[in-house]
């Protein structure tokens, strides 16, 4: 910036431009799965920003449509970047990257104007280092906050409902707030165009603000309204869960008392002669014990899960093996107990399910007491890769918005008693640890 033209006479520095816009992407890009990591997400940051530089000084010096123009090529290198960032899909690039173009017009304008009002009667601030210091110090505070802001709205946790149309509506209110705060720039023969400098200065910084509160407010009533059917859709599968548990019960205690019948039919059976029958019998009883000393933890309701989930298991040609203490369960209620061991299962089998090697289709499901605590452990084989975001597994499922629902339940479930639910793989297992404090089981009252 030529130092022999008066401050309150010139517009904000191309260099400063590209500065907020670059920050503003990374911002965003926080809230996004990156595409890459280490040297290659350096290299590409790095990159960005230099592109950044070089058009926008390159396009330096015009004015009217034509700078509009320009501009809307920079927004188009703002998107390119933050797309060649991340993998998230295009309707949620579309909105931060809306986001970002606003928060920079707003940090560079709002900067830009408290330099030229402090520099135009102090020479102290007139020197290329106190301009470089002061921006920075501007950018630092503003994105700063915004950072705190934004993290403090915990957007990180929530999984967005971002489509089309609302990936358009968040477009065309940033195209709104560019349009009336650089309407002064384009023509003076508009109601709403400044004359003075510093009312331009102004009247582009408060119509920015104004973006940047009017998009977080969008975004916040999102948050809002996905966290809300989360906890529907969660309150939903509790409720299926518990009704497939009273609908397997009536199943389960019919296959118990045709088994009892069994062996006393065995019984009377083994009173014939006959060395191959015995040797079927025997087979038959080895597998009455084996469901025997499986499905009889000590708990009814677990026990019911644990026969309806075997059948299913059975049917995927999946070994299932328990060892649980179902009475260190007592003290939860019916509901939170099937819908903690239903979702674990059905995440479990699903898992397992598409394990190529039949040898490897194995669950391993542990109830124990470990010092006070309701120690829950279900370990399954899995192929392939698995994705993780904010702690949890990401779905291969098609429909990808609300995933995680499975784990997400039980760790309300755990949180509900004052536990914790954690996930970790190796080797090809995917293990989920559930650590309950246990307490004593209200007695109802008379």
């Amino acid at each position: 910036m030529p130092l022999n033209i008066p401050y309150y006479e010139t517009d904000i520095p191309r260099l400063v431009t590209a500065a907020a816009d670059w920050l503003a992407c990374l911002l965003y890009l926080r809230f996004l799965p990156p595409r890459c990591g280490g040297a290659r997400r350096a290299v590409l940051y790095t990159g960005a920003f230099a592109v950044l530089v070089v058009y926008l000084v390159a396009t330096d010096g015009f004015d009217g449509w034509r700078f509009n123009v320009l501009y809307a090529v920079s927004v188009a290198l703002m998107l390119l970047f933050m797309t060649a960032a991340t993998r998230a899909d295009w309707c949620q690039v579309v909105f931060f990257c809306t986001r970002a173009f606003i928060l920079a017009g707003f940090a560079a304008s709002l900067t830009w104007q408290m330099y030229v009002y402090f520099a135009k009667d102090n020479p102290l601030l007139q020197g290329l280092p106190a301009l470089v210091l002061f921006i920075a110090a501007g950018f630092g505070l503003i994105f700063g906050l915004m950072w705190l802001v934004e993290d403090g709205g915990n957007i990180g946790s929530v999984q967005l409902d971002i489509r089309p149309r609302t990936a358009a509506i968040a477009a065309g209110l940033a195209a709104a707030v560019y349009i009336l705060s650089s309407i002064s720039y384009t023509t003076l023969k508009t109601p709403f165009s400044a004359r003075g400098t510093m009312e331009i200065y102004t009247m582009r910084s408060v119509v920015y603000f104004g973006g940047v509160a009017l998009l977080f407010a969008y975004q916040s009533q999102l948050c809002d309204l996905s966290t809300q059917r989360e906890a529907d859709a969660l309150r939903n599968m509790l409720h299926l869960q518990y009704e497939n548990y009273k609908a397997k019960q009536e199943s389960v205690d019919l296959i118990n008392q045709k088994y009892h019948d069994l062996k006393h039919q065995i019984a009377v059976l083994r009173s014939e002669s006959g060395e191959e029958r015995n040797a079927v019998l025997d087979r038959m009883e080895q597998e009455i014990k084996a469901y025997e000393a499986q499905n009889d933890t000590g708990n009814k309701v677990l026990d019911t899960v644990l026969t309806g989930k075997s059948l299913t298991c059975r049917a995927q040609n999946i070994q299932l093996t328990v060892v649980a203490d179902g009475a260190a369960l007592d003290f939860m209620d019916v509901m939170d107990i099937s819908n903690l061991f239903g979702n674990a299962l059905d995440n479990a089998i699903e898992g397992t399910a598409k394990v190529a090697d039949p040898e490897r289709r194995l669950i391993h499901l542990s109830v124990a007491r470990q010092k006070g605590f309701a120690a829950i452990r279900i370990e399954n084989c899995y192929d392939g890769e698995l994705q993780f975001e904010n702690g949890l597994p990401v779905t291969t499922k098609a429909d990808g918005r609300y995933h995680g629902f499975g784990v997400k339940s039980i760790q309300n479930t755990a949180a509900k008693y004052g536990g914790t639910a954690t996930i970790t793989t190796h080797d090809g297992w995917f293990e989920l640890r559930v650590l309950i404090p246990m307490r004593q089981k209200k007695e109802p009252s008379a």
